[in-house]
């Protein structure tokens, strides 16, 4: 998952927009103008701010966020805000470039997953070796890292606009409740899965926090961190890996339909899934199901139904917005 600038060579795009909004003028609605990248940490943003602030989501919702491209009208939203929220560990590099040239006098960026863990307990793994410089930044799929972004989010809003401090904890409260039932839902869906079956090979490579928190063991992930398909040695390599191990099956993603990884799964008698979901929110903007907690609930179904577990300990979560439907949300 990379964000990635448009035709112009990064320095250049970013200095030329750069001069092009020094003027940008301060918005007319008064509320805290807040900007956020993928649309998890969006989600979890709106879930403690509500309607309190201005939301921007930097890649639009039913986006492929894993290739979206940075638009000039971007650099014109990151000078705007007031507060940026990015993931961090290199995911959005160039978000980040073009939020650093555009801040505005008292604007603040957030690295939200360089301040939940330590460089010393980053992943480094099959899409994000160690040669390469960057670590894995999928730390969101793990709901107690979630949970630390969300109070790391009520900090700063409340810092920023203190007048609404009770309700943006208020917020906090009922989504860290929300999530310690996802929690303790996972573990229990988790543990009706035979051990011998907790095992996740994935086509995207983001599950890397998740899995060891609730026991899972990953195998392996084939898409490389570039985002090509697999070579045809790669493919060679992954059927026998496939015929020697006891792999129950591919998880694969729908952002990510990959015919290639379909035929092996074909021809080695594996099941290819091709739902789970890092960043992609389940339905559309508005939608009750359009949020972090039912994407994760979805994704724990999956996981279980394929493995030999039962989904239905993940239902009669909640799993809305804490706020309500992200109507608001400029995505």
């Amino acid at each position: 998952m990379r964000i990635t600038p448009k035709s112009l060579p990064l320095l250049a795009l970013i200095f030329l927009l750069s001069a092009c909004v020094e003027n940008t003028s301060e918005p007319e609605s008064g509320r805290l103008q807040v900007v956020a990248t993928v649309s998890p940490i969006t989600n979890i943003v709106y879930n403690i701010s509500g309607d309190h602030v201005e939301l921007t989501g930097l890649v639009p919702a039913g986006t492929d966020s894993h290739t979206f491209e940075l638009a000039p009208s971007d650099a014109v939203t990151l000078a705007g805000a007031d507060l940026i929220f990015i993931n961090g560990l290199d995911l959005e590099k160039s978000a980040m470039q073009m939020a650093e040239a555009n801040l505005k006098d008292g604007g603040e960026i957030v690295l939200l997953g360089e301040m939940v863990i330590d460089p010393e307990d980053y992943v480094f793994d099959f899409s994000f070796p160690e040669e390469a410089g960057s670590p894995n930044p999928h730390l969101w799929t793990d709901p107690i890292f979630a949970l630390q972004y969300a109070e790391i989010v009520r900090q700063k809003l409340t810092a920023h606009d203190p007048d609404n401090a009770e309700a943006y904890q208020a917020n906090y409260d009922e989504f860290a409740a929300r999530i310690q039932a996802l929690d303790a839902a996972i573990q229990a869906a988790t543990a009706s899965i035979p051990p011998e079956n907790r095992k996740l090979y994935t086509y995207h490579d983001s599950f890397a926090y998740f899995a060891p928190r609730y026991g899972y063991t990953v195998l392996g992930a084939i898409q490389p961190a570039d985002f090509s398909e697999p070579s045809s040695q790669e493919v060679a390599a992954l059927i026998d890996q496939l015929r020697e191990g006891d792999i129950p099956a591919i998880f694969g993603s729908e952002v990510f339909p990959s015919p290639v990884v379909e035929q092996i799964g074909r021809e080695v008698g594996v099941e290819f899934v091709s739902t789970l979901s890092d960043d992609d929110l389940p339905g559309d903007p508005g939608d009750p199901e359009h949020s972090y907690i039912s994407m994760m609930v979805e994704n724990l179904k999956t996981m279980a139904e394929v493995l030999g577990g039962d989904p239905a300990l993940m239902d009669g979560l909640k799993t809305g917005n804490v706020p309500g439907p992200d109507i608001s949300v400029n995505q």
